[in-house]
């Protein structure tokens, strides 16, 4: 059984790896054609694609447990024209994929702490992010998990601009057999700056989120289903690991 879940966790793996590589990116290197406003709204953007997404419910791992997986999200654009401006007139997708691999520790005092790696294809972009979790009502039979949660993310791969972003954001969950579904509300701020434009200066946004998704236990693995809009971006997200 457990040969089964780690082999099923490194194909997925070959297969992000894999498919990261093989597309084509679009160098965003273009942004001296972009006036203020319009480098506003792609900062906007980018918040909510950087910014570090839960997929996971509220409960704690406990002191042994994990959270181990791939997923990938499908980023609905709000300025997608911005962004084939900054991208020399590249084509952009109207869903911008994102790929990542993603843990989870479980720590005492309901604590966990994660880390993601997550690579945007279509624009060249990396990011690696974190995560440290409180669920401080760690829930039961009869009661809900209610956690707060505090993250971060920095992007690489772009020679023209800086982003980072941070979070905060209060979930809850509760189990139902082997099904646990989710919900939560938080706030993104992140800040983009341009480097060798100087026409434009740094943006900082601050951005409400809402998301909500469910956990499936499937015995040999765990399918998490997740849905965030963080400003007017929305984003659908699927990840297949393994929690224990």
């Amino acid at each position: 059984m457990k040969s089964t879940r780690f082999l099923i966790l490194s194909n997925l793996a070959g297969a992000a790896a894999f498919f990261a590589g093989a597309a084509q990116a679009i160098e965003i290197n273009t942004l001296q054609l972009l006036s203020q406003p319009e480098f506003r709204l792609l900062a906007k953007d980018l918040g909510a694609v950087g910014s570090y997404k839960p997929l996971a419910p509220a409960g704690p791992l406990g002191i042994t447990g994990f959270d181990l997986g791939v997923s990938v999200s499908a980023v609905t654009l709000e300025s997608r024209e911005v962004w084939r401006k900054a991208a020399a007139g590249g084509e952009v997708p109207s869903a911008l994929p994102v790929l990542a691999l993603r843990g989870a520790k479980g720590l005492p005092f309901g604590l966990d702490v994660g880390l993601s790696y997550s690579a945007i294809p279509t624009t060249g972009v990396s990011l690696l992010g974190g995560e440290l979790k409180w669920a401080f009502i760690q829930g039961g039979v009869a009661t809900p998990a209610v956690a707060l949660r505090v993250s971060g993310a920095k992007l690489s791969g772009l020679s023209q601009l800086d982003f980072s972003s941070g979070g905060v954001d209060l979930s809850i969950s509760k189990g139902f057999a082997l099904i646990t579904p989710y919900a939560g509300i938080g706030r993104v701020r992140s800040t983009s700056t341009p480097n060798g434009v100087a026409t434009l200066r740094a943006e900082k946004i601050s951005q409400s989120r809402v998301f909500a998704g469910a956990n499936f236990n499937l015995g040999i693995a765990d399918l998490l289903v997740e849905g965030d809009r963080t400003g007017g971006v929305g984003t659908a997200s699927l990840k297949l690991g393994y929690r224990f």
